[in-house]
């Protein structure tokens, strides 16, 4: 699976243009620092304003938010972009007091007595990852946003490394080991994540979790045995709990299983299904993602629908 092969709309324009500062850590190396104070971030902050305006100009006419403190990537990639779109509406109370005609505002929210401010606090589950992601939004004119946001597509995959001193300040702040620093948008970080979980086994997921994540109202099946039967449907994902008479005849069509042996076969294939079916259920649930398991007496659509 790459990135061409994977249908990203734009996100919501009130939302502008959506992305990150990536940090690729050091494996074995420690984290000191989940999130920075507020009189700390503002340094950080200039610099990827810096950074993304050389990408492209025009970023230095929007107003660059973002805050001080890194997230694993489940934590960007949920329906309704919400870590985005709480950076948007904390934003919205800033001042545009003192901002010059056809400069953009930049605004870096750090933690006031070791709590950041609203939903921003990363959360403790995902913590230790080696790839980490300090989220920005860039707003201001529709238009604007929209060139910006199209020249950050064509160019941050190929060449949206950070500039050398962004990379040492992210470091020193967050007291980690930085093997790269790059940018990318939303789109090239689910490209990313598609490409993971297809090398991870997890390839007939991804277009259930690219609709719940870029068409929230839309539904999509999960129907390939052996997998696990799964429905998105009204904003949650609806996994089927078979009988047992109606898992076998869905999964295990063989032939009546009447010895001692095949009776084995069978219980750690469905051992196997079961442990697949709470992975499944973990990742949605990582993304965000309600995760609803039905009793299903039948062959199980009809009680997903």
């Amino acid at each position: 699976m790459t990135p061409a092969q994977i249908t990203l709309p734009t996100p919501p324009a009130a939302l502008h243009v959506l992305g990150a500062l990536a940090l690729e850590l050091r494996g074995d190396a420690p984290v000191h620092r989940q999130a920075l104070a507020q009189a700390e971030v503002g340094a950080l902050a200039e610099l990827i304003a810096a950074d993304l305006a050389g990408f492209a100009p025009e970023a230095a006419s929007l107003d660059l938010i973002t805050v001080g403190a890194h997230y694993d990537p489940v934590e960007l990639l949920r329906p309704g972009w919400p870590l985005h779109r709480e950076l948007d509406q904390l934003a919205a109370r800033a001042p545009r007091a003192g901002v010059g005609p056809g400069a953009g505002r930049i605004i870096a929210f750090g933690a006031h007595e070791a709590q950041l401010p609203g939903a921003l606090s990363p959360s403790a589950e995902h913590l230790g990852g080696p790839f980490r992601l300090v989220p920005f939004v860039l707003g201001g004119s529709e238009a604007v946003a929209a060139r910006v946001g199209e020249a950050f597509e064509r160019e941050l995959l190929e060449r949206g490394m950070a500039g050398a001193a962004t990379a040492l300040a992210a470091q020193q702040a967050f007291g980690v080991q930085v093997e790269h620093a790059r940018y990318l948008t939303v789109h090239d970080l689910a490209a990313m994540m598609a490409m993971q979980y297809d090398h991870a086994g997890l390839a007939t997921l991804w277009p259930l979790l690219e609709t719940a994540l870029l068409q929230p109202e839309g539904e999509h099946w999960l129907d390939a045995p052996p997998e696990p039967l799964v429905h998105y449907t009204s904003g949650e994902a609806r996994i089927a709990m078979f009988e047992p008479r109606a898992w076998k005849s869905r999964y295990a069509t063989e032939a009546p299983c009447d010895t001692p042996e095949c009776r084995a076969r069978l219980e750690q294939q469905h051992r196997h299904f079961q442990a697949r079916q709470r992975q499944i259920a973990a990742v949605l649930g990582a993304h965000g993602i309600p995760v609803n398991f039905v009793h299903c007496p039948d062959e199980g659509r009809a009680a997903l629908a």
